[in-house]
């Protein structure tokens, strides 16, 4: 599979010959916060609210919009989002897990869900310090189709 063309053009990859699986993938990020940063947020102290709630929102909403984000990802019907957040001596880590039942996998859905989680948490803590550091972005597993399993 190939996002070109016969004459070198950009295009979307062909999945209409590709058999309806399950697929399922998980991501992880990590946001590193002050300790300023992490004692308000387990105080609830931040005036915007509780950026680890947001940002599951935040999470789960920016998978359902890869399409629309990513060029030439497919459209996908996601089945189950979930993001995770989890506070940490030195940050937030997050991690995502996406299904669907489809021709082709929902790995960039995943990734896309931390990345803007991650985002979140920054706009949202952005006030008290900005010098938060987001990273360790990457795919946890992946599952379903043709080409077997992957775990990190």
């Amino acid at each position: 599979m190939s996002h070109y063309d016969e004459n070198g053009n950009v295009s979307m990859v062909e999945v209409s010959e590709k058999s309806d699986t399950l697929r399922t993938a998980s991501a992880q990020a990590f946001i590193e916060l002050s300790d300023k940063i992490i004692r308000l947020i387990k105080e609830n102290g931040l005036k915007k609210g509780n950026p680890l709630e947001i940002a599951r929102i935040a999470g789960i909403m920016a998978a359902k919009k890869t399409q629309d984000l990513i060029p030439l990802c497919h459209q996908l019907m996601l089945t189950k989002v979930d993001v995770q957040t989890e506070l940490k001596d030195n940050g937030v880590q997050l991690i995502s897990v996406v299904s669907c039942i489809g021709k082709t996998g929902v790995e960039m859905e995943a990734l896309t869900a931390v990345s803007v989680a991650a985002l979140t948490i920054y706009d949202m803590c952005k006030a008290v310090d900005k010098r938060m550091t987001i990273g360790n972005i990457g795919l946890l597993t992946k599952s379903g189709g043709k080409s077997g399993d992957f775990v990190r």
